[in-house]
């Protein structure tokens, strides 16, 4: 016997609809895609400058640096998830995070260890605003998800730009 095929046309996937228009969905993602870059950034800043800080405060800036830019690692993810929940493609080449980015990239000779620190809390204030830039377009949307990651997100760089910025006082 054969199988009976259906003359009918494959039925449409019908659009995203989350409660939040198209219209505001792209731009939040569109700020996310900059966020993402800021904040893969950083880490690579971050973990460049762990591989090679020197000096008295070696071992503790080492493992410092190894604690940021572990938490930097774990939370690119949630934010190119936010953006592909919200319907777009995440940017993830170093190409397009350099476009993106609003940070400049890491020296390319490693800077004195208090460089390394001043460079890194710069980073995470640069973040924040990023973050902090999106809450009016997340607020219009009434866009509870995104706004949770950038609260959290808000947490840690303040944070981080904090304890950094301490280290740099006399």
């Amino acid at each position: 016997m054969s199988k009976k095929t259906s003359s009918k046309p494959a039925a449409r996937r019908k659009g995203l609809d989350i409660g939040i228009s198209d219209a505001d969905r792209a731009a939040i993602a569109k700020g996310l895609s900059h966020l993402l870059a800021d904040t893969y950034t950083l880490y690579l800043t971050t973990h460049n400058f762990h591989w090679n800080v020197t000096g008295p405060m070696f071992n503790s800036l080492h493992a410092m640096f190894m604690t940021q830019y572990t938490e930097l690692w774990n939370a690119v993810d949630p934010i190119a998830e936010r953006i592909r929940s919200l319907g777009h493609v995440a940017p993830g080449s170093y190409a397009q995070f350099g476009q993106l980015s609003s940070l400049p990239d890491a020296p390319a000779q490693p800077p004195k260890a208090l460089e390394m620190v001043r460079i890194l809390a710069e980073g995470h204030e640069a973040v924040a605003r990023t973050a902090r830039s999106l809450f009016p377009l997340v607020d219009k949307a009434s866009d509870e998800p995104t706004a949770d990651v950038l609260v959290q997100r808000l947490t840690v760089h303040e944070q981080a730009a904090w304890m950094l910025r301490a280290m740099l006082e006399e």
